[in-house]
């Protein structure tokens, strides 16, 4: 029996998400099936309801996507520390009528970073948009011992609360308005993008391109394109770059890891990321090598 899995959310019917996790399946001996459940294609009438019919349907475990990432913890029977953290669940995990919820947004970042920058340690980091992937990686980067995290949102209320909940974890954390862009930048190591802009359907770049120096590193959370043009900016300039490719990759290995049961397969799954981060990054980034 395939172990069923697949992916509760809005307009995910061009998600590669079910091409990562049945290449997942076969590289670790595990075949997998992935449905997508998209409110927009078929009626949803809540969170907990989809997820009560795939559990008694026999799935393994779903992951969640927008609008539903919020809700997915407040499902859960036990929550891990990036899930708690954050305040949402992209990933639900089910085994003995229970929901175990994680957040692989949070852990995959953590694990990207290291892949692509290695010990290079983050600095001080300027974060614009602090959304729901904004907020996952605005705590892996407190995790992985930034500095201090500066959080930019058109709403004001959206990244002051999240400075303040960085800093009661512990992390150091202030807020910046768009008019403060032009003098932060060059105080700052890393620069992230966790907007839309730069996506195929709302392209630009989210900060001036003059202000990015080789001395930087940047992450883009975008992935479609794979190649944005903050990307293509920072590559001209020299800058370190870790692209959306990355974060997908690796938040989707940890996904897959908590499906699996057999700690030995989790081991072959761990092996694997390097291979697909390879492949993906040659499908969708155009790159050889790295």
């Amino acid at each position: 029996m395939p172990m069923r899995l697949g992916l509760i959310g809005k307009a995910i019917m061009n998600s590669s998400s079910p091409d990562l996790h049945t290449r997942l399946g076969e590289l670790t001996g595990i075949p997998a099936t992935y449905d997508l459940f998209d409110a927009n294609e078929m009626p949803i009438d809540s969170l907990e309801s989809q997820v009560r019919k795939v559990m008694a349907d026999g799935y393994r475990g779903v992951n969640v996507t927008y609008p539903y990432k919020e809700a997915a913890v407040h499902l859960a029977d036990c929550a891990s520390e990036g899930a708690r953290l954050v305040g949402s669940a992209n990933t639900l995990v089910f085994a003995g009528g229970q929901i175990q919820a994680e957040n692989t947004d949070f852990s995959g970042f953590i694990s990207g970073y290291w892949a692509t920058l290695g010990e290079r340690p983050p600095g001080r980091v300027l974060l614009i948009g602090t959304g729901g992937v904004g907020k996952a990686v605005a705590f892996g980067l407190g995790k992985l011992g930034a500095e201090e995290v500066i959080l930019m949102d058109l709403d004001e209320s959206k990244s002051n609360k999240l400075a303040n909940e960085l800093r009661q974890a512990g992390f150091p954390a202030s807020t910046i308005t768009a008019d403060a862009l032009a003098d932060t930048v060059p105080r700052c190591d890393g620069l992230v993008n966790c907007t839309p802009i730069g996506h195929e359907k709302s392209p630009g770049c989210p900060l001036p391109k003059e202000l990015i120096e080789a001395r930087h590193w940047i992450f883009d959370a975008v992935y479609v394109p794979a190649v944005t043009e903050f990307i293509a900016t920072a590559r001209d300039v020299g800058a370190q770059v870790m692209s959306g490719v990355s974060l997908f990759v690796f938040q989707g290995v940890d996904a897959f890891k908590f499906f699996c049961e057999d700690t030995e397969k989790r081991k072959l799954a761990d092996e694997q990321a390097t291979t697909l981060f390879a492949h993906y990054k040659q499908k969708l980034l155009k790159e050889h090598g790295q």
